[in-house]
């Protein structure tokens, strides 16, 4: 018998790429040029589909398993309470916690702007065992400061804590002060090491003016770690030992001669010594790699860049990711493309950009994005240990991995959902929810259209039947010819026809109809219509895309730089609002007429350059 000799030619490339990248460790990049950006190719190319398990979730903003067997998912709304999804997908009527409920004056829970409300849920390694589970959220009594409470659950109702339950179990962990009422939330997780680490933003306005980032004396701008097993119930935690600062703050008689400059180093009299990380902006949603101990923080950037920290699992903490002196590789604050500046701690392992990647810059026509919300790492699928994220404005979604040699980033879908938060299922399965949510128009957490939570699956295993998100299509250009035939109205996105079921055709104006059957609108150039679509526009798009209509987080809605091509004519327009593009104007298909459309589309025309 003989042997076949095996040589790299006859080996496939991607079982090549796979094998490489799992050779070596990924490591943190230690100059900016090892930094990953949006181009890069995953090891084996892997393909990815998002499977809808439910709906009906107002503005969700987390999603968790309890790991205990049962296969339940847990989806955190904004206004304050915990929705309980089952095994099959099916939404249990009563939520799991209702914060809304508890507090004899209204509602325990500040959601006076669209980034407050209830951030997260995370359960005790051993809730199986003790039932405890923690939440962080924005506390209206303490008027919007962040709070971390332990709850436990009555073992005979495992699927939902009552007003008293939730009263009588209530113990209060920390509350984090905050300035301002944006970055103030984040995600809380419980690590490899059994600690429960805490993701808290800079605290808020813009461009960190408290210097909260690089300040060692406040827990705002941090990624904290704290260990919750106490034996005495009326402590609220311990310091972890090994944390980085955990001794530096301590009292000690002052000595000046026979120290060494490093032992010097360690002496921050004011440093918190929760800390575990600084130097972060708005950490929202950051990820554990279930299978490495990794850990993966999204932070949503300033202006202009949008950037993932790395940290391997053997890290002792203490990284400085630089801001607000740098934003990812960049310097801040930023003036152009060619700004220099030194760069401060650790370089992020990816950054994508903005539409405007620098002030004045042109905008780009793909493979930018506006926030970055941290999904969770993928092992599964053809990934091996890809760290995925989506983006609030432009649905895409990216995923990072390291090659075997160097990080890459690479656009794996652009969607049509507005992503706010991942999570895993008790599986390892990636999970993802998103809002259909407006930002400087919000109308509070329960006005907006419900949103929904989707699996990450491999593209090849989506079950038969089941409901996927919208793709964007590269392909879904302008509609080219709109006389002559029958019009065809397609969806923006994916060019799917458009189904008009949400109004019923017996109530349409005969505007419409006739748009529909013409597609010429019949209100263009008409004064008084001009008007009424200038006060719909301020109802519905000002929020976004200015008064102007230049455009701001989406894309420009007057100019030439159509990032919807088809809205270059009538007939797109109305596809593009009826049918939503991407992010926010998902909600607008079943809530605004299909005169107030084009009365919109009047007064877009009456404003074009």
């Amino acid at each position: 018998m003989s042997l076949k000799r095996i040589t790299l030619a006859s080996v496939p490339a991607a079982l090549i790429a796979v094998a490489l990248a799992q050779s070596s460790r990924p490591v943190a990049p230690a100059n900016v040029n090892e930094v990953a950006r949006p181009g890069g190719r995953l090891p084996g190319g892997p393909k990815i589909a998002l499977v809808k398990v439910a709906d009906g979730f107002y503005d969700p903003t987390n999603v968790a398993n309890a790991n205990d067997g049962s296969g339940r998912i847990f989806v955190c709304e904004r206004v304050g309470r915990v929705r309980l999804v089952r095994k099959d997908g099916t939404v249990q009527k009563e939520p799991f916690l209702d914060l809304t409920n508890i507090n004899p004056l209204g509602s325990d829970v500040q959601t006076g702007f669209v980034e407050q409300g209830l951030y997260s849920i995370a359960f005790h390694p051993r809730f199986k065992q003790n039932g405890y589970f923690y939440v962080h959220y924005a506390s209206l009594p303490f008027n919007g400061d962040g709070v971390i409470v332990r709850f436990q659950v009555d073992p005979a109702s495992p699927n939902m804590l009552t007003p008293e339950r939730t009263k009588q179990t209530a113990k209060v962990l920390m509350r984090i002060e905050q300035p301002y009422y944006n970055h103030n939330g984040g995600q809380i997780e419980f690590g490899p090491d059994g600690y429960l680490y805490i993701a808290s933003g800079d605290g808020g306005w813009e461009g960190d003016p408290q210097e909260t980032g690089q300040n060692l004396d406040t827990w705002l701008g941090k990624m904290l770690r704290i260990d919750v097993n106490v034996e005495d119930d009326r402590v609220a935690y311990k310091i972890p030992p090994t944390n980085p600062f955990a001794h530096a703050a301590s009292e000690r008689l002052m000595s000046l001669f026979g120290v060494s400059e490093h032992d010097f180093s360690k002496i921050k009299t004011k440093s918190k010594p929760e800390i575990w990380a600084f130097g972060l902006r708005n950490p929202y949603e950051f990820s554990f790699d279930r299978r490495t101990g990794d850990m993966y923080i999204a932070d949503v950037g300033q202006n202009h860049w949008e950037e993932i920290h790395f940290q391997p699992a053997s890290s002792k903490g203490g990284e400085n990711y630089g801001w607000p002196r740098v934003n990812g590789t960049k310097c801040f604050p930023m003036t152009g493309p060619d700004d220099k500046c030194p760069m401060v701690g650790v370089p992020p392992a990816a950054e994508y950009p903005h539409e405007n990647p620098y002030p004045g810059a042109p905008p780009l026509k793909d493979g930018w994005g506006c926030s970055i919300e941290g999904l969770g790492v993928a092992n599964y699928g053809g990934m091996n240990g890809v760290y995925l994220v989506g983006d609030w404005c432009s649905g895409r979604v990216f995923g990072l991995g390291w090659d075997g040699r160097k990080w890459q980033l690479e656009e794996m879908m652009q969607t049509n959902l507005q992503f706010t938060a991942g999570g895993y299922d008790e599986d390892g399965n990636v999970l993802a929810v998103n809002c259909n949510c407006f930002y400087t128009a919000d109308k509070g957490p329960m006005a907006n259209p419900p949103g929904a939570l989707w699996r990450v699956v491999a593209a090849s295993a989506v079950p038969r039947g089941a409901e996927t998100a919208r793709i964007v299509s590269k392909d879904a250009g302008p509609q080219t010819e709109v006389s002559g035939g029958k019009i065809v109205f397609r969806h923006s996105v994916d060019n799917a026809a458009l189904k008009f079921n949400d109004v019923p055709e017996s109530s349409l104006s005969m505007a419409t109809k006739n748009f529909r059957v013409s597609g010429q609108n019949p209100f263009k150039g008409n004064a008084t219509a001009i008007q009424e679509g200038k006060v719909a526009y301020q109802q519905w798009c000002a929020g976004c895309h200015l008064d102007n209509g230049t455009g701001r987080i989406g894309s420009n809605l007057v100019d030439k730089q159509y990032n919807h091509p088809r809205a270059a004519n009538d007939v797109g327009a109305f596809e593009v609002i009826y049918g939503g593009g991407t992010g926010a104007m998902q909600a607008f298909g079943d809530r605004v007429s299909g005169d107030d459309i084009l009365k919109i589309m009047a007064f877009l025309n009456s404003i074009q350059k």
